[in-house]
C-alpha cells in the first residue's frame, strides 16, 4: 500500500482524494497556489506545500513545481485528481520517472485514448461500435469534404485533442461547414496546442451515457453506466446511474464493450468509457475515454457501495484488482447535481465571493462533497464548481424526491448558485420521466429563463 500521498489538484476533488487516503491510512500532502492558502483541502490534508501564484500554469499545471513538492515531503505517489493534468501523459511519465507512483493510467494508455483519433481507431479494433465519421485525422478541408460521403449533414467537427466541449462545431450544411472547420481547426490550437480534427455524424435526440471501469493493467470490470444527457453547452450538469434508457440486454453489451477496450489497451486505475446511445435505433457508439476519475463518479459509488477512490489507491499500490464482476451490484438510483458559483438568472453569469451561513443537507441517502465553509473567500481563478449534492433511493422516483427535498435544506448565503436551475429541473414533467436528450437543456433554458431566478 501506498505509505504517503501528494493530491496535483484543489477544491472538492482534493479533499475527496484526502478523505479517500486517510480512510486507508495514507499520509496526504495538499499543495495550494497563494489563492488557495485558506482552502479546504489545505486546513484537511496532514502537510501543505505552497506552489506558486494564483494563475493555474504557475501553480497547478507546474509539473517541476508538482515533483519538487512530493520530492521534498516524503511522498511515494501523487493522485492528480480530474482537470488541470489528470489526463497529462507528459506528467504521468514525469511522474514515474522520478521513482514516484502515478494514481493513474500510463502516460502510453493516456496518450493512446487521450487523442479521440486513436482512441477511436482502439475502441473498433477491440469491437466497440463507434460512430460514422472519419477513420483517422482530416488535415485539410478538402479531405474533410470528402468524409462528407459518409456522414452527410449535420455532423460534428472535434478537436483531436479535446475535451469539456471545447473545439467542437456542428454544420448543417456545405456553407456552414466551409466555416466551421477553420474555426474548430484555431480553437483547438489555442485551447490544446494542437490543431488536429476528425468527424463524426451527428446522432439526433442522443444520450450520452458513460461506463465506469476499474482496471489493473490485466484484468478490468466496469460498475455499471451513467447517464448525463442533462448538459449546457456541453457541459454535463445533471448525471445519474442507471440509465433508465436501456434495456437489460443493451446495458450487458454496452459495459461488456467498456471492459473490453479497457482490457485491449492494458488500462490500470479507474476509467470512463463514453458512448451516444441513439433512442430512435436502439445502439449505442464509443465517443471517447476519460483516463482519469470523473466529477460524476459518486453516483456510481452510490448504487455500487465501492468506493472508486480508494480502489485507485490500492491498484496503484500494487494490489491485483479486488472485485469480480459478479459481485458488483446495482441498488437503488443516484442522481448528481453541479452546484456552481454561477447565477443561472444572468446566462450563468460567474459568482464567487465570500461564503456566509452554510447549511448543509442531511439525512439518508444524501452526500454533499465540497470545498466549502461559512466564510470561505471563493476565489474567481478556477473552476466555479462549488460543490456536488448526490442522493440515492430505491427508485428514481424517491431520488428525485429526495433531491428536491435536500435542495430545500441547502443554503449557501453570499453566493449565487446553480440551485435554482436544479429545482426547476426536478419539477419538469421531461425530467421525471426521463424524456431527455443531450441538446434538451439547451432548448428548455430558452423557454424557461424566469424559473431560474432565486
Amino acid at each position: 500500500m501506498l505509505k504517503k500521498l501528494l493530491i496535483a489538484n484543489r477544491g472538492e476533488i482534493a479533499v475527496r482524494v484526502i478523505r479517500a487516503a486517510q480512510d486507508l491510512g495514507i499520509a496526504t500532502v495538499a499543495v495550494y497556489s497563494a489563492a488557495d492558502a485558506d482552502a479546504l483541502h489545505v486546513k484537511i490534508a496532514d502537510e501543505a506545500v505552497h506552489i506558486g501564484p494564483p494563475a493555474a500554469k504557475k501553480s497547478y499545471l507546474d509539473m517541476n513545481a508538482l515533483l519538487e513538492a512530493a520530492r521534498s515531503t516524503g511522498c511515494d505517489s501523487i493522485h492528480p485528481g480530474y482537470g488541470f493534468l489528470a489526463e497529462n501523459a507528459d506528467f504521468s511519465d514525469a511522474v514515474t520517472a522520478t521513482g514516484l507512483v502515478f494514481v493513474g493510467p500510463s502516460g502510453r494508455a493516456i496518450r493512446l485514448m487521450g487523442d479521440k483519433v486513436s482512441a477511436r481507431s482502439a475502441a473498433a479494433a477491440a469491437g466497440v461500435p463507434v460512430v460514422p465519421g472519419s477513420a483517422g485525422r482530416v488535415e485539410s478541408i478538402e479531405a474533410a469534404r470528402a468524409v462528407l460521403e459518409e456522414t452527410g449533414f449535420p455532423v460534428m467537427i472535434k478537436a483531436a485533442a479535446g475535451g469539456g466541449g471545447r473545439g467542437i462545431r456542428i454544420a448543417n450544411s456545405l456553407d456552414e461547414f466551409d466555416q466551421a472547420f477553420p474555426q474548430a481547426q484555431a480553437e483547438a490550437l489555442a485551447a490544446f496546442g494542437d490543431g488536429g480534427l476528425y468527424m463524426e455524424k451527428v446522432i439526433g435526440r442522443a444520450r450520452h451515457i458513460e461506463v465506469q471501469i476499474l482496471a489493473d493493467g490485466r484484468d478490468a470490470v466496469h460498475c455499471f453506466e451513467r447517464e448525463c444527457s442533462l448538459q449546457r453547452r456541453r457541459q454535463k450538469v445533471w448525471e445519474e446511474a442507471p440509465s433508465r434508457a436501456l434495456s437489460d440486454a443493451l446495458r450487458a453489451e454496452l459495459c461488456a464493450s467498456a471492459v473490453a477496450l479497457a482490457k485491449a489497451v492494458s488500462y490500470s486505475g479507474a476509467g470512463t468509457v463514453e458512448y451516444l446511445y441513439d433512442d430512435a435505433a436502439d445502439r449505442f457508439y464509443f465517443i471517447e475515454m476519460n483516463t482519469r476519475i470523473q466529477v460524476e463518479h459518486p453516483v456510481t459509488e452510490a448504487i455500487t457501495g465501492i468506493d472508486l477512490v480508494a480502489e485507485m489507491l490500492r491498484i496503484a499500490g500494487g494490489e491485483p484488482l479486488r472485485l469480480s464482476q459478479g459481485n458488483i451490484r446495482v441498488k437503488g438510483h443516484a442522481i448528481e447535481v453541479r452546484l456552481n458559483a454561477e447565477d443561472p438568472a444572468r446566462d450563468f453569469a460567474p459568482f464567487p465571493g465570500k461564503v456566509g451561513d452554510l447549511r448543509i443537507p442531511g439525512g439518508p441517502g444524501v452526500r454533499f462533497d465540497s470545498m466549502l465553509y461559512s466564510g470561505y473567500d471563493v476565489p474567481p481563478f478556477y473552476d466555479s464548481l462549488l460543490a456536488k449534492l448526490i442522493v440515492h433511493g430505491e427508485t428514481r422516483e424517491a431520488a428525485i424526491a429526495r433531491l428536491v427535498r435536500a435542495l430545500r435544506e441547502l443554503e449557501i448565503a453570499g453566493m449565487k448558485t446553480t440551485k435554482p436551475l436544479f429545482l426547476a429541473l426536478a419539477a419538469d414533467p421531461a425530467v421525471l420521466a426521463g424524456d431527455v436528450h443531450t441538446r434538451w437543456l439547451e432548448g428548455w433554458l430558452t423557454d424557461n429563463a424566469a424559473a431560474l431566478a432565486g
